[in-house]
């Protein structure tokens, strides 16, 4: 039995993939420590984790990241990410790395595990030599000379002309637009008592074991992809709810299809919320279209006396039971939303410009799996147009099963358990197609 100290920010969208996984560790007979946002603490201790507050490190709430970031409010594109960057990730590190050094003085953990943007937990794991498995919450944003930046949500460009422009853009994003995000790392790097460095923040990756939820065909191809990062399928919930968990028009979306409607689903997600981005364009884009729209919006309050006659709103559906009923998603691009969506087979179409949603957009439209509208706010027009085309063209949908059939050869939960036991047993990187390290007692045997 290992004993694992867990780290994640205070996001839904970095919490709920760990949930699954920390699920696996402590079926596996793992002591298993959670150190994390308190609005979480019900979510962490179901697992069978042990739940640890912040304490030096400041908490907030995800549904209102404003209140506690103040320097976020009024910023958008640009300006927002790099502002999300610094005082979400950046400036909290040092916090975080104090909490967590008090934590292993309790725990004295095997490994830790914690989410990619968890900045302390890197830092801990640098300082102190701890084994630091690493979880992709979103696509990967490691540099490659095969991709552009992340951020932009450029698709890769083949050939030299295409590393020439890549060289280009990472010399322009992190001696330019990046500059001061990357100057203000280094400056918390040597706060929390760790040498400066020449990496910048995108260069965070840990050097033993990287898991990214997702499979290779939904990821851009990197001739030079660190051997110690590995696919292993999405992590989402398989159990299916109980019928208490679905909303009161739920016969309406079977009906929909015993009739041959085509069901929508419009989502933005835990974090980018607003309706007027994305909910209510679709709303007014698909009334007069011949399909049952389903929207799931945490802010249902006003969108009552809007709905059309063919729309249905609710504040969480359980997406087990309504993907493998609907035909299109219409999203702002959410990782986790997006992974579940493929996962069923299900078709996209992509409307995000917040956080790394352009990427992940992107990466919908380079695989084939749906359209990138390339803004956050589309016009119903141009809404409508690109549901009919993903509704009326099969190969979108063809290609979105073929992924869903890649990813359906993964137990990403499992798969996700064994490399960290690797890493455990073998103090060591756990690099793609390796034979599994013996544990240190039995190499000396």
């Amino acid at each position: 039995m290992a004993r694992l100290l867990v780290a994640t920010v205070p996001l839904t969208g970095h919490v709920n993939p760990m949930v699954l996984l920390v699920r696996q560790l402590i079926e596996r007979g793992h002591d298993v420590r959670w150190y994390g946002g308190a609005r979480f603490a019900s979510t962490i201790t179901a697992t069978g984790a042990a739940f640890t507050p912040m304490r030096a490190a400041v908490d907030w709430d995800d549904r209102d990241v404003e209140r506690a970031f103040p320097a976020l409010r009024g910023t958008r594109g640009l300006r927002r990410v790099k502002a999300q960057i610094r005082e979400m990730f950046i400036r909290p590190m040092g916090d975080q790395l104090r909490d967590l050094e008090a934590l292993a003085g309790e725990v004295a953990p095997d490994a830790i595990v914690a989410d990619a943007a968890h900045l302390g937990a890197a830092a801990f794991a640098e300082q102190h030599g701890v084994p630091w498995a690493g979880l992709g919450i979103s696509a990967l944003m490691i540099p490659s000379r095969d991709t552009a930046p992340f951020g932009p949500g450029f698709p890769p460009a083949p050939g030299r002309s295409g590393r020439l422009r890549n060289r280009i853009m990472y010399w322009l994003v992190n001696r330019v637009l990046f500059r001061d995000v990357h100057r203000a790392y280094l400056h918390a790097r040597v706060a929390a008592g760790l040498p400066a460095g020449t990496a910048t923040y995108f260069d965070v990756l840990s050097p033993q074991l990287f898991l990214q939820p997702t499979v290779p065909s939904f990821e851009y191809p990197r001739g030079d992809l660190p051997p110690q990062v590995h696919f292993i399928g999405p992590l989402v919930p398989r159990e299916m709810p109980g019928p208490d968990a679905l909303p009161p028009w739920w016969g309406d979306v079977a009906d929909a299809r015993r009739r041959g409607i085509p069901v929508v689903l419009v989502t933005q997600g835990t974090l980018a919320t607003d309706p007027r981005e994305l909910i209510r364009p679709t709303l007014r884009a698909l009334a007069e279209e011949r399909v049952l729209v389903v929207a799931t919006t945490a802010l249902t309050v006003g969108l009552g006396h809007e709905l059309p006659a063919n729309a249905r709103v609710a504040s969480f559906v359980p997406y087990q039971s309504l993907l493998p009923r609907v035909s299109v998603m219409v999203t702002n691009g959410g990782y986790g939303g997006v992974q579940m969506a493929l996962a069923h087979g299900v078709p996209l179409v992509v409307a995000g410009a917040s956080e790394e949603k352009p990427e992940v957009a992107a990466r919908v439209a380079w695989s084939g799996t749906g359209r990138d509208l390339r803004t956050g706010r589309p016009a119903p027009a141009t809404l409508r147009a690109a549901v009919r085309a993903v509704l009326d063209d099969p190969r979108y949908r063809e290609r979105a099963r073929e992924i869903a059939d890649e990813m359906a050869r993964h137990d990403a939960a499992v798969e996700g358990a064994a490399l960290i036991e690797r890493l455990v047993a073998s103090r060591a990187p756990v690099l793609r197609d390796a034979p599994p390290e013996q544990p240190a007692e039995e190499r000396a045997a």
